[in-house]
Formats: C-alpha cells, structure tokens, sequence
C-alpha cells in the first residue's frame, strides 16, 4: 500500500451511477464497531447482484437511511463494495457506514442508499492504523463530496420515502 491514495470519480464508474440499492441490514463480520470504531451496516450480497453487477469494487460515497430510525432521516455514507484485502476476506461484501452516531443496531431494518460517487478502489494495508486513517480520509472525502448542489440533490429524492 502506498502512503498517498488517490481519491476521485473515473469517468467509466460515474457512467454506473447513480446506484440505487436497499437492503435488510444482516450481522457482519463484527470489526467495524469493535476493531476499527467505525460500525458499518451490512446488507446480503446475494440479495443485489442485478443492482451490482456492472458496479466496480471499491469505497463509495452517497445519501442512506434507515426506514422506521430517526423518522427515516437521510444520512451521508461511506460504503465498501468489494473484498477486504487487509482482511483477506474470501466473500465480497457491503458494508455502509452511516455518518452519525446511533445509540443502537438495527439489524434487520431496511436499509436504502443511493451512491453517487466512487472514492477509490479496493486496497491493502500494512497495518490497522493505516487501515482506520484511509476510512477515515474516506469519510472526510464523502463528507465532502456530498456538500455539492449535485449531491445535495438526492438528499430528498423520493426513493428514501416510497
């Protein structure tokens, strides 16, 4: 892994966008909250193929909520789409971290996000210290990113609410 990591849309996956995707949240692999401190929701990989099959792998940034927690507020996200190098996972995987703190899980709730805009690809690391300070980069990029009339744009679109 390199010490830079180069951020930003390319041309061929903004053609794939936006993605629009939902899910019952399912129990991950239990790192995000515990190893890393940035919990993610999982959503069941088989449950998407249609939706994800021409989607790269790689982090992504968008709009989520979740239906029936805090009136269905639409949050920014970070997700992963992909396998976990640093990991070695062997089972592709989403993993949506919503920019907000909850005082509780919502397993099984739904889930709906839409993606706007890719971040970077896939990646491994030398350490979990490296690891945590790229998600969090990736978090700040999101945050970012979504501030834009363009982006802002999908905050109310009506797939959150239907």
């Amino acid at each position: 892994m390199t010490a830079e990591i180069e951020r930003g849309n390319s041309g061929e996956i903004l053609n794939k966008l936006p993605l629009f995707f939902k899910g019952s949240v399912i129990t991950g692999f239990g790192r995000g909250s515990k190893q890393l401190g940035i919990p993610t929701a999982n959503l069941p990989v088989e449950e998407l193929e249609e939706e994800l099959k021409d989607i790269p792998i790689g982090v992504y940034y968008g709009w989520a909520n979740v239906i029936g927690l805090e009136d269905n507020k639409v949050f920014p996200m970070a997700m992963s789409i992909g396998w976990n190098p640093f990991y070695k996972n062997t089972k592709k995987t989403i993993e949506i971290h919503l920019i907000n703190k909850f005082e509780r899980d919502f397993y099984g709730a739904e889930l709906r996000g839409i993606g706007l805009g890719f971040i970077r690809p896939m990646c491994d690391f030398k350490s979990l210290e490296e690891l945590v300070k790229a998600i969090n980069d990736d978090i700040d990029y999101a945050k970012s990113s979504l501030e834009k009339e363009e982006n802002k744009a999908f905050l109310n679109n009506i797939y959150f609410t239907q």
